[in-house]
């Protein structure tokens, strides 16, 4: 799933999604990993504003070796939109719960095993999306979010057999005001004909550092 991705800029992050600021913030990294800080909009009183959280839920996934009490959290930056009435459904039924994650594009690693490259997806209509998101407060972590994954277009499956659920903007208000059960038509693969898929040539273990593309 993804594990890597840009927002863009925040100067067009603001324009794009017509948000304020909520306060000041870091410019934060130019390609977000899990654990780090990324921007999310989400509504307060109605109105859009851009919050900055950290990307992926702690959470402890128990060993077989490993006592609770010393299991390390680990990022959950992704929620599979079949699991949003089950693990994720205390924040999912919460429509304040939800947010929109601003992106430019986000990758995959491609390839055999030791040997995966980056590809980068985006979209030709537009120069940034709104991914699907939840977010909610965290003990150690505070404020963090979480991306909503669903099925991938077949055309794409050679990439990955998932990708991120890309809300239209004539359709955000559904996603952040909606009831739960108003939301399922959103589990479908954006089509596949909108999505510029960009291969490189960078391994995977390479491609998180904005120096691969010429980026620092």
């Amino acid at each position: 799933m993804c594990n890597r991705y840009t927002p863009g800029e925040r100067e067009t992050i603001t324009r794009h999604f017509g948000a304020r600021a909520l306060r000041e913030f870091n410019a934060g990294p130019p390609i977000v990993h899990p654990r780090e800080p990324g921007w999310v909009v989400r509504l307060i009183d109605g109105e859009p504003v851009l919050d900055q959280m950290t990307w992926g839920f702690p959470v402890k996934i128990r060993g077989a070796r490993t006592p609770a009490a010393q299991m390390k959290p680990k990022p959950v930056n992704n929620a599979r939109f079949d699991k949003l009435t089950g693990f994720w459904r205390r924040w999912a039924e919460q429509p304040a719960q939800r947010c929109l994650i601003p992106a430019a594009r986000y990758a995959e690693a491609v390839g055999k095993l030791g040997q995966m490259t980056t590809t980068w997806l985006s979209l030709k209509s537009t120069p940034m999306f709104a991914w699907a998101g939840l977010w909610g407060e965290s003990d150690g972590w505070g404020t963090v979010y979480t991306g909503v994954m669903t099925h991938n277009a077949p055309e794409l499956e050679h990439v990955h057999d998932r990708s991120p659920v890309i809300i239209a903007s004539a359709d955000w208000q559904t996603w952040l005001t909606a009831p739960l059960a108003d939301l399922f038509g959103f589990d479908r693969p954006w089509p596949a004909g909108d999505v510029l898929v960009e291969q490189t040539q960078v391994l995977w273990k390479e491609g998180g550092r904005p120096e691969a593309y010429g980026l620092a």
